[in-house]
Order: structure tokens, then sequence, then C-alpha cells
């Protein structure tokens, strides 16, 4: 009985050893499955990472090529904008100087022309009625001196000597009244001076007992008669501002 026993005991444990070494058998392919499961999972989740990654590089890579193709294309509007103001001002340029050339060719007629125009004032004021001659000739002066100056423009010389001769012509309808001296046969006769424009210039002695009038063809003054004496008074006067405007009747010489 006790063998019988002992069999029975050592029967289980070789059963037990067998089947404690069939667990780890098995055990260990498990095992090996489970860290190639994990090994794949990491793997996998690498792979992911890098497609995130590659993913997101991808995104900013279209942002920053699209953003480029704005870029060109505002660039080439702005270019070909540039383009368009060069060409006009190359055509500014281009029209500036010839107004230039042609400033410069006008300047070379004008020059000329404004001393040929001062010239012929001074002939005039020469051989015109002999009135202000002195203050006349002055200003002729004066704009011979205007034109040798360098530091005035050449449009301002020619506005003074246009400027003189408007004042020329202004004489021409003017009528005014002073006062001055005649030398009549050696004698200087204190007189007072009327004139009308350039029609009549008379003078009478202070004691109204004598006129005379200017013969511009003689280039000399001319005794008036007694019947003058009135009639050159009244125009002293109108010219004065004493008396209104009326007819006079005197004799006139004009400039020729």
């Amino acid at each position: 009985m006790s063998v019988k026993i002992r069999k029975s005991l050592v029967a289980s444990a070789l059963f037990g050893a067998a089947a404690f070494a069939s667990s780890n058998v098995m055990a260990d392919p498990l095992n090996d499955i489970q860290k190639v499961g994990q090994q794949t999972q990491k793997a996998a989740q690498k792979s992911q990472e890098k497609v995130d990654k590659i993913y997101g590089q991808s995104i900013e890579m279209i942002a920053d090529y699209r953003t480029t193709v704005d870029e060109t294309e505002l660039l080439k509007v702005y270019n070909d904008h540039v383009a368009r103001l060069v060409a006009d001002q190359n055509a500014n340029i281009e029209s500036l100087e010839r107004q230039i050339a042609t400033v410069d060719k006008t300047k070379q007629d004008v020059v000329p022309l404004m001393y040929r125009m001062i010239d012929t004032l001074e002939q005039f004021i020469k051989a015109d009625v002999p009135f202000d001659t002195e203050k006349r000739l002055e200003r002729v002066e004066r704009l011979r001196e205007t034109l040798s100056n360098a530091k005035v423009t050449t449009s301002e010389k020619y506005r003074q000597v246009l400027e003189a001769y408007t004042v020329e012509t202004a004489y021409g309808t003017a009528m005014t009244a002073s006062q001055g001296s005649l030398e009549i046969n050696g004698k200087n006769i204190n007189v007072d001076f009327a004139r009308l424009g350039r029609i009549a210039y008379v003078a009478q002695s202070f004691d109204q007992k004598n006129a005379w009038v200017w013969d511009n063809t003689a280039k000399q003054w001319q005794a008036l008669g007694e019947e003058y004496l009135k009639p050159v008074k009244d125009m002293i006067r109108i010219a004065r501002g004493q008396a209104a405007p009326e007819l006079v009747k005197l004799p006139i010489f004009g400039a020729e």
C-alpha cells in the first residue's frame, strides 16, 4: 500500500514538473508576441509622428508658396507701375530738354530785341515833346544797367522794358500841369506848363501876359497872340483840377 502511494506521489510530481515545464514553454511565445506588438505599436506611433511632422511642414511650405506667389504678383504690379512712372518721367525730361533748348534760343533772340527796344525808346523820347525829358531818359539808362545785371532774370528785364513802354504810352492820354522856367530871348521866365497828351504842350508866364506853345516840328517854343492867353489859362486850370473840362481853342503842334 505504501508502495502504491509513493508511486502516485512520484507520478504526481512528474506530472507537476511536466505541467510546469509546459507552462514555461507556452509563456515564451506569448511574451515574444507581446513584445513584437509593442514594438510595432511604437514603430507605428513614430511613423505617425513623422507623417504628422511632414504634413505640418508641407502645410507651411504651401502657405509660404502662396505667400511668395501673392508677393510676386504684387511686385509685378508694382514694377509695372514703376515702369510706367519711369517712362512718363523720361517723356517729361525729354519735353523739358526741348523747352530748355527753346528757352535758350528765345533768350538769344529776346536779349538783342530788348537792346533795340531801349535804343528805340531813347530815340523816341529825344524826338518827342520835351516834357519830363530828364526823368524819362534816366529811366532808359536804368534799363540799360538792368540788362547788364547778371542777377536779374531775362524775364524780369523784359518786363521792365515793357513797363517803360507802357509808361510812355500812358503819357499820350494824360493831362498834367507843372511849373518851371523857359529861356526866351536869353531870359529865364518862370511859367506854368500844361500838357494834353502829345497833342498840346503850352506855357504861360506867372503874370499871365505871355503864352507859348511847343512846336515839335521846329523844336522850339512859339509865342502866342493875346487871343490865346485866356484859353491857355483855362487849360492850365483844367489840368490842375481847378476848373471843369471844356473845349479850349489852341494851336496844335504834334510830334511827328
